[in-house]
C-alpha cells in the first residue's frame, strides 16, 4: 500500500486529504508543520509527500531543500493557498514534483500523485538498470595489500600475461579477475565465467570445450564451450582447484597449443583466450597430493595475486562498510543511514569468516532491522553470535 506524507498546518486541510487518500487506497501519515514533517520525513518511508508552503517553525520550501538532501528520490508535491506563479517555479527549481493551490482540485490531485508515484518506480527501475549494465564494482580499500593488488592489476592487464589469484572464499577474487579483463586490450571482447567446483565432474569437459551432437546420451545438439565463447576476450575459470585431472590435461594443452577440441569431435578449433584463473586452495599442497598437475599450476600462475582476507585489512571496512551503505541505500530507495563511531569499531573487530559477502549482508542485515542510527547495541544484536 503506497504511504503519503501529508504536511499542513490547517487541521481540516489534512482531515479532508487524509480521509481522500484513505478511501482511494493510500496509507496516509500527517504532519502539522514542516519540523515534524522533516523528522517523519527523516525516519520513516515515503512514496509521496504533500506539503503546505506557508506553516510556522520551518516553511515548505525549506522543508523542501532539507527534505531533497536527505532523499531525493521522494516525490515532493506543494500546496498552498497562497501561490503566486513566482513561488510555483521557485519550489519546482528547488526539486518539488509539482505545485498544486488550494484548494486543491481533487481529481488533478490525484492524477499528480499517481504520476509521482510513476516517477518514483521509474527512478528505481533506473537505478537498478544502471548497476546491471555498470561493468566493474570499484575495489575498496587503502590497506597495503588491496594497494599492491591494484598496482599489479595496471602492470598485468594490458598483456596477455595469465594470471592465478588466491585467497579465502568472499574476498574479491571474481572482482580482480572482472578488472583485469576491464583495464586489458581485450575488454571488448567477453569475460566468461566458469565455476569449476559447481560443475560436475563429468561435465566440466562438456562445459570447457563444447561437444558435438550425439557424443554421449543426453547430447541432442551441438554445444559451443566456454573457450570458443570467450575467444577474443577472457576466461575466468573459478575455483580451478575443483576441476578433474582428466579436464586439467584438456586445459593445459588448450593453453599449451591454443587449440580445443570438442567432446565427441575430432576437429581442432583455434581459441585466442586469455585465462585468468582462481582458487581458494593451495595448489601446491593439492599438487602434492596428487589433486593438481604441477606443469598446470605453473601454466596458470604466470602472475599471482593473493586476496588477502577481511580480518587482514580491517583498516579498510570502514570505507566498505560506506560504500555498502551507500548503495544499500539506492537499491531501497531509502535515505542513507549513519554508523556511529563504536558500531564501527565492533565491526572492525568481528571475525569475518566470509569476508566482504559476509560483509555486505551484515550491512544489510543492520540497515534493515536498525534505526536512523546504526549503534553498537544494533551490532551486539543483529551480528556477534549469542
Amino acid at each position: 500500500m503506497p504511504n503519503i506524507l501529508i504536511i499542513d498546518d490547517e487541521k481540516a486541510i489534512r482531515k479532508t486529504l487524509n480521509e481522500i487518500l484513505t478511501f482511494e487506497g493510500f496509507k496516509v501519515d500527517e504532519a502539522v508543520d514542516g519540523e515534524e514533517g522533516l523528522k517523519k520525513f527523516t525516519s520513516g518511508s515515503y512514496d509521496v509527500v504533500l506539503c503546505d508552503i506557508k506553516m510556522p517553525k520551518i516553511d515548505g520550501l525549506e522543508f523542501l531543500v532539507k527534505a531533497s538532501e536527505a532523499n531525493p528520490d521522494i516525490p515532493i508535491i506543494m500546496i498552498s493557498g497562497h501561490g503566486t506563479i513566482e513561488t510555483a517555479v521557485d519550489a519546482v527549481k528547488k526539486g518539488a514534483f509539482d505545485y498544486i493551490s488550494k484548494p486543491p482540485d481533487l481529481n488533478r490531485m490525484l492524477i499528480t500523485i499517481r504520476n509521482a508515484m510513476d516517477k518514483n518506480t521509474l527512478s528505481k527501475e533506473t537505478r537498478v538498470l544502471k548497476r546491471k549494465v555498470s561493468r566493474v564494482q570499484e575495489i575498496i580499500g587503502e590497506s597495503d595489500g588491496v594497494s599492491r593488488i591494484k598496482d599489479t592489476i595496471e602492470k598485468v592487464a594490458p598483456t596477455d600475461a595469465r594470471v592465478l589469484v588466491t585467497g579465502e572464499n568472499g574476498v574479491g577474487k571474481e572482482l580482480v579477475a572482472r578488472w583485469i579483463h576491464e583495464k586489458s586490450n581485450r575488454n571488448a571482447g567477453p569475460i566468461i565465467e566458469v565455476n569449476c567446483a559447481a560443475i560436475p565432474g563429468e561435465l566440466i569437459e562438456s562445459e570447457l570445450f563444447g561437444h558435438e551432437k550425439g557424443s554421449f546420451t543426453s547430447a541432442i545438439k551441438q554445444r559451443i564451450g566456454k573457450f570458443e565463447q570467450a575467444s577474443g576476450g577472457t576466461l575466468f575459470l573459478d575455483e580451478v582447484g575443483d576441476m578433474s585431472l582428466s579436464a586439467q590435461a584438456k586445459v593445459l594443452r588448450a593453453l599449451q597449443e591454443g587449440k580445443i577440441t570438442r567432446v565427441g569431435g575430432d576437429k581442432e578449433i583455434s581459441v585466442d583466450v586469455r585465462v585468468i584463473a582462481a582458487t581458494n586452495k593451495d595448489l601446491l599442497k593439492e599438487v602434492e597430493e596428487k589433486n593438481f598437475r604441477l606443469d598446470l599450476y605453473h601454466r596458470l600462475g604466470v602472475i599471482l595475486i593473493h586476496v588477502p582476507s577481511l580480518n587482514e585489512r580491517a583498516d579498510d571496512i570502514p570505507l566498505l562498510v560506506d560504500k555498502f551503505l551507500t548503495d544499500i541505500a539506492a537499491e531501497y530507495g531509502q535515505a542513507k543511514k549513519v554508523i556511529d563511531k563504536k558500531a564501527m569499531e565492533a565491526l572492525q573487530k568481528h571475525n569475518w569468516t566470509g569476508n566482504i559477502r559476509e560483509l555486505r549482508n551484515v550491512v544489510e542485515r543492520l540497515i534493515i532491522l536498525s534505526g536512523k542510527t546504526i549503534t553498537v547495541s544494533d551490532v551486539t544484536d543483529y551480528v556477534l553470535p549469542r
